[in-house]
């Protein structure tokens, strides 16, 4: 009897959800009513996908227009300002210390003048008798090389590539490794080992400071001047009228609520007429 009232209430249950499935005994309509179930439980989180995208898509389009159109031309006349300096603030840096290389390395040559006899013999002996194996002329030149190169190229013409610098220091490396071998300013005292170490550390130092600061920082501040212009783009296409209130979604409301409370009364009622 009571296998009877289950496969009347299951019945029932079928033909209020599903009545065009066959009725069988073998448990196939429980099987595609779980089918049919579990399809319909997929549907609320393909919502609920959507609704996610079009909120992230809203909050997108919230974000370009919160930005402060006062604060984007501020920063667009910052960039435009260090366009019209022409030089920007690190390559100003750079020029620096390309005059300090020449600075310190006169400095340096002037001392071994006065050291080695007095600055008139010294310069008679080391520029108008000049002699590659003792004399400290050529690395001040070297120096001054450097500075013309430079200057003239990072603040003259205002090079965005580091073949200027790789062209003096490959000159000035290849020059002061040659005179150490071959001349003999051992021989001559400290300054034999100072003016060629420090010419060639400074050397190095600028081409280090152009590669890995000035050149890579320079493209940076161009890529946000570039972004920032896009934003301020962004912002002018929006709508001024558009506000954070127009970009909402519903509160989400349980799928299929009321049909479960329909079926839910519907499938009572056979139980009360057994």
């Amino acid at each position: 009897m009571d296998d009877n009232k289950t496969m009347g209430f299951i019945h029932c249950v079928t033909r209020e959800l599903a009545p065009g499935l066959p009725l069988t005994r073998d448990g196939g309509v429980e099987w595609r009513l779980l089918q049919s179930s579990s399809r319909m439980n997929h549907l609320p989180e393909d919502m609920e996908r959507a609704l996610t995208g079009s909120q992230s898509s809203h909050a997108s389009l919230r974000d370009v227009h919160s930005i402060n159109p006062a604060q984007l031309m501020a920063r667009i006349e910052s960039y435009e300002g260090r366009e019209r300096k022409g030089i920007s603030d690190v390559r100003r840096t750079f020029c620096l210390f390309v005059t300090f290389d020449l600075l310190f390395v006169t400095l340096l040559w002037i001392i071994e003048l006065n050291v080695n006899g007095g600055i008139e013999n010294t310069l008679k002996r080391e520029v108008i008798h000049y002699d590659y194996y003792s004399s400290y002329f050529d690395i001040f030149l070297l120096a001054v090389f450097r500075f013309k190169v430079l200057i003239l190229g990072y603040a003259v013409c205002r090079l965005r590539h580091w073949w200027a610098i790789a062209l003096t220091t490959a000159v000035t490396s290849a020059f002061l490794l040659a005179k150490v071998i071959l001349s003999k300013l051992f021989s001559q005292g400290a300054f034999g080992y100072v003016l060629p170490i420090i010419s060639f550390i400074l050397a190095w130092i600028e081409t280090w400071f152009l590669d890995f600061k000035v050149l890579p920082q320079e493209a940076e501040e161009e890529n946000r001047l570039l972004l920032v212009q896009d934003a301020s783009e962004r912002a002018v296409l929006i709508p001024a009228g558009l506000s954070d209130g127009q970009f909402y979604s519903p509160p989400e409301s349980e799928a299929g609520s009321e049909e479960e409370a329909e079926e839910k009364q519907d499938s009572e009622k056979p139980l009360l007429e057994l």
